[in-house]
């Protein structure tokens, strides 16, 4: 609602800052992380002791505690607000909750940016430089600054959108156990746990079972849901529990009909949040510079052979071409994408079969490559997906050349192939690499609201 000079209203919100000097106070509330509006008390030469009470209690207050106050509505110019052209003259107050004079660290400081922390080191009063474990032990306290707060809104947002996208497009969402027995994947590790006596599993992915769901007759289904994984990986871009968005759907006569899916669905992610989460961007981008991701109207889609020659002419070494990308080949890659398509997004197909997952259809014309892409945004892979191979002698035949035993838990996935499936093909997405690479975050754990790696659980 809109209040005009001489409205009274009452407000609830954090107290971003006070000061008190003599007989006047000057304070700033904070609603939503964004917002905030000057409040100010001045002496009342009519009611010396009622003032001086209302002084005494201001001072009392400190930064970051939950207030409540009754104000008038008074025309003022306050540059440092987001309410600029107004101020409210306070007539009553009250602390709901209190915050700890002594805080883990300002919100004001969470809030600058590296180059203005940079740029501020020279000088006689440089701002503090907040590590990332100080941020991460207190992730309460560091999500209140404006950028990490719209960066968990962004977060949302990208699951609003995948799931408008994908329900528009005749999908159903559906929910996977994560509870598992065996392993999902091959390769990764994984989380163990007793059940019942036996060994069970945290899933490393809802695969086997989004899988099932075609066999049940459900032609199209999505999941978001939690991925566990139990590697050692200790970098920038690698969480052990992350938000995984998987989809599957049955395909009639070729897998890119799924690449054609996945691709508006990401259009409609990323034209949404340019559009719809507008405000929420242009606060991260203050703090954390990024551009917005160029993409083709059409799917972009690289082969595997085309890959391999830009990579070769960019000075890489590809030895027999069946090896997996590194990160370093994988961001000259987008690069040279960019330079040649003029997109930050784009997929490439036709992986070679033997760094695939066992579930993977091979290609018909070669079985050395196979039916599989990975999707990538500005050089780095966000997204991996497969036509699978829904004829159950030829996933066992896989196996056996792969070493994986089939153990009970891949008995009855193979078994759901046995009684026939629909050719089909998915892809599984990992939320938290999308919002750091779509943002141009410089880690994945400003991506998450609480990340759990190697070295942390807590909180």
């Amino acid at each position: 609602a809109t209040h005009k000079p001489g409205d009274t209203i009452w407000l609830s919100g954090r107290l971003h800052s006070i000061r008190v000097k003599g007989g006047s106070c000057f304070l700033v509330l904070r609603q939503n992380s964004f917002d905030t509006v000057q409040a100010c008390f001045f002496k009342d030469k009519e009611d010396p002791d009622g003032s001086a009470k209302m002084i005494r209690y201001l001072k009392t207050l400190t930064a970051e505690s939950i207030i409540q106050l009754e104000g008038t509505v008074v025309e003022a110019n306050v540059k440092s607000c987001s309410v600029q052209d107004a101020e409210l003259s306070i007539q009553r107050i009250h602390s709901v909750s209190n915050a700890e004079a002594m805080l883990p660290f300002l919100v004001e400081d969470a809030a600058r940016s590296e180059k203005e922390v940079e740029e501020s080191q020279g000088t006689d009063r440089p701002f503090p430089r907040l590590g990332q474990e100080l941020r991460l032990d207190h992730r309460w306290m560091d999500l209140r600054a404006p950028a990490n707060n719209a960066i968990m809104r962004v977060q949302s947002a990208i699951c609003q959108l995948f799931r408008e996208s994908l329900y528009s497009q005749g999908f159903i969402e559906i929910h996977t156990p994560k509870l598992i027995a065996g392993e999902s994947e091959s390769g990764a590790g994984v989380f163990t746990t007793d059940y019942f006596g036996t060994t069970a599993c945290l899933a490393q992915s809802p695969q086997l079972y989004k899988q099932m769901a075609i066999s049940s007759d459900l032609d199209r289904v999505f999941e978001i849901g939690p991925v566990f994984r139990a590697e050692n990986s200790n970098t920038r871009r690698h969480l052990c529990e992350f938000t995984g968005l998987d989809l599957e759907m049955a395909i009639d006569d070729h897998y890119m009909e799924t690449l054609e899916v996945i691709h508006s669905m990401f259009k409609h992610i990323f034209e949404g949040l340019e559009t719809r989460w507008a405000k929420e961007l242009a606060v991260i981008r203050t703090q954390y510079e990024s551009e917005p991701v160029a993409f083709t109207d059409e799917p972009c889609v690289l082969h595997w052979p085309e890959a391999m020659e830009i990579l070769k002419e960019e000075g890489f070494d590809m030895g027999d071409e069946m090896g997996d990308l590194n990160g370093a080949m994988e961001l000259a890659l987008g690069a040279a994408v960019k330079k040649k398509y003029g997109t930050d997004f784009f997929m490439l197909d036709k992986y070679p079969a033997e760094i695939r997952p066992f579930y993977t259809m091979p290609c018909p014309e070669n079985d050395k490559f196979s039916n599989s892409y990975d999707i990538f945004i500005r050089g780095q892979e966000i997204c991996s997906g497969a036509q699978r191979c829904h004829d159950p002698d030829l996933v066992v035949k896989i196996l056996e050349q792969k070493g994986i035993e089939a153990g009970d838990g891949l008995k009855s996935y193979i078994d759901s192939f046995k009684h026939g499936v629909s050719p089909h093909a998915g892809a599984g997405i990992g939320l938290e690499r999308v919002v750091f690479l779509y943002l141009g975050l410089d880690n994945v754990r400003k991506a998450s609201m609480f990340p759990r790696d190697p070295n942390r659980c807590t909180p």
